[in-house]
């Protein structure tokens, strides 16, 4: 039951009272031409195609931002790696691993790394999609996470089909093998970009300071942990799992940015409509 003049924590109005806050309001007041350059055209978009279409529309500009990242991680590889194709810090580190591997470990770690894979990844995916969209009773945790996992697959797919670069050895890693190229990281890309949206979701949604950082720390400890295990088990070298990492953490970066314009667009399409709605 709804406390009476408690403020409404589903659907739009939910958005609009706990998602937006200051940083919304700021970038509207703001002094910078930047800010109100970005502000401006968001509420450009807002009055042609309506909040929700400025979510969809800035993500799929930020697609194609996503994939011009993914072309330039070619430049980023070429520049990295020697005339064999692997970077002066990627074999002497998997020697390194060599000499501590142990039979009990690589279980572990296989097993924990497969969170992160085809399979695991997505039902995480769909099972916090689905959660935060039934509890917020929004389209947008749905909208967000997907744009996070279709993002950073277009990303992989991209980077492993124009660089191709050979994984390490099979002799040097721990069953199943992997087939596919080595560069970027997939299972490490999709780690930051979904986990890092599914905890952009929850920390709007908590007052604590404390509580905000523990999530943050969370899955920023669990995607780490998700690059390590990827070099250890021998399936990638050091440089993939980097690469997956900056480029996952720069598909974030702009699935909240495209975020925050929608929260921004919201809050201006609502405030248009309150006077209508009195009179």
């Amino acid at each position: 039951m709804r406390v009476q003049g408690a403020p409404d924590e589903h659907g739009t109005t939910g958005e609009r009272v706990h998602d937006a806050g200051e940083p919304e309001v700021e970038l509207a007041r703001s002094s910078s031409p930047i800010a109100r350059g970005i502000s401006g055209l968001a509420a450009r978009l807002g009055e042609l195609v309506g909040p929700y279409g400025t979510l969809i529309l800035t993500l799929a500009i930020g697609a194609v931002i996503a994939f011009a990242l993914a072309l330039g991680a070619v430049g980023v590889y070429d520049a990295v790696t020697d005339e064999d194709g692997v970077a002066g810090i990627d074999r002497p580190l998997l020697d390194a691993i060599l000499t501590i591997r142990d039979p009990q470990a690589d279980a572990l770690i296989t097993g924990f790394t497969d969170l992160a894979g085809t399979i695991g990844m997505p039902l995480i995916a769909i099972l916090s999609l689905v959660i935060l969209s039934l509890r917020r009773r929004s389209w947008t945790p749905l909208v967000l996470v997907v744009a996070a996992g279709a993002g950073s697959l277009l990303m992989t797919v991209a980077g492993k089909v124009l660089i191709g670069r050979d994984r390490p050895p099979l002799t040097d890693a721990v069953p199943p093998y992997e087939v596919s190229a080595s560069f970027p990281s997939g299972h490490t890309l999709n780690a930051v970009a979904i986990l890092g949206v599914i905890a952009y979701l929850l920390i709007l949604r908590r007052r604590s300071a404390w509580a905000k950082a523990g999530i943050i720390v969370v899955a920023v400890i669990a995607s780490v942990l998700v690059a390590a295990s990827r070099v250890y088990l021998g399936h990638h070298w050091v440089t993939d799992v980097v690469a997956g990492w900056l480029l996952g953490a720069a598909w974030l970066a702009i699935v909240i940015t495209a975020h925050r314009l929608y929260l921004l667009t919201r809050l201006r399409h609502d405030q248009q409509r309150a006077p209508a709605a009195a009179s």
